[in-house]
């Protein structure tokens, strides 16, 4: 889910690893060469959805990758498939007094346009199953980004 730290916690994986990281927002925007709000307002999130999985299913045949995927890419099943097959899946989880808290004013996320309060509700309504699938859910409330991450990588190496 956005909000949740996955390219922060991400990073601190992909060191530890000696991988590298690979943000797929990022990824998505050097391919289309759009920013992703420009991509929702010129041609919708369809098309963002596309690129999205697009991008993703190239990242994930990178060896020595840590993927800090959007949140959304949970939303099309082929896309949750193909990171299982292609990886070990961590989700970060959060609730939404804390989201809220730390996505409001970001103009980089065109998903939460008007009230955030609202927005972030309602797409952890409709995404509340869609991380299951992962290996290990990590609630990232009250903890650093450095806890997270050792609490993924003690997993990880489990």
């Amino acid at each position: 889910m956005m909000g949740t730290g996955k390219s922060t916690v991400g990073r601190l994986i992909a060191d530890e690893l000696g991988y590298t990281l690979i943000d797929l927002d990022a990824e998505i925007e050097r391919l289309e060469g759009k920013t992703i709000p420009e991509m929702f307002e010129t041609a919708g999130e369809h098309y963002f959805r596309e690129a999205e999985s697009a991008a993703l299913n190239s990242v994930l045949h990178q060896r020595g990758v840590v993927l800090a995927s959007g949140g959304g890419a949970v939303l099309r099943a082929d896309n949750c498939e193909a990171m299982k097959r292609g990886g070990w899946v961590a989700a970060l989880t959060a609730d939404a007094a804390s989201i809220v808290e730390r996505v409001r004013g970001d103009a980089n996320r065109p998903l939460l346009a008007g009230d955030v309060e609202e927005k972030v509700r309602q797409i952890l309504e409709e995404r509340k199953d869609k991380y299951l699938f992962a290996d290990v859910m990590v609630d990232t409330v009250g903890r650093s980004a450095d806890e997270v991450a050792a609490h993924i990588l003690a997993h990880y190496r489990g």
